[in-house]
């Protein structure tokens, strides 16, 4: 069982780059950003990765994880605002029910600014490489 989990991993990066413009704009699920985002494409569409001649290559790894941790994060945040929402409907008009769904909802759009500004610094950090 291992051993076909390890062969069928070693296949993974071949599959989702093939074809569509060596996979450089695809998205898993259409929010979350392929782990090989930043590394470069040889000309059969395969990743490059030679850590001896280029060791920048594990720094494009981890600023694809980040960018990976930080898009789930703004996933969490959206959560958390319709958990504030939630929270603000069933407080049945009691002010301490509706001043905690108002600061859930708050910290929420905060955590939402705050992921947005990191990953687009992630972003133009991994374009400069």
């Amino acid at each position: 069982m291992w051993i076909r989990l390890v062969t069928i991993a070693n296949y993974i990066p071949t599959i989702f780059a093939a074809g569509q413009d060596c996979g450089q704009n695809t998205n898993f699920l259409g929010i979350f950003p392929p782990w090989y985002k930043y590394l470069e494409f040889t000309e059969g569409c395969r990743v490059n990765i030679n850590f001896s001649s280029n060791p920048q290559d594990i720094f494009k790894i981890g600023l694809a994880f980040i960018d990976i941790l930080l898009r789930l994060g703004g996933l969490v945040a959206l959560g958390y605002i319709i958990y504030g929402g939630f929270k603000f409907i069933t407080s049945q008009g009691e002010p301490e029910g509706i001043k905690d769904a108002k600061t859930t909802i708050m910290n929420a759009l905060i955590g939402v600014v705050i992921v947005t500004l990191a990953s687009g610094i992630v972003v133009y950090i991994a374009g400069r490489f």
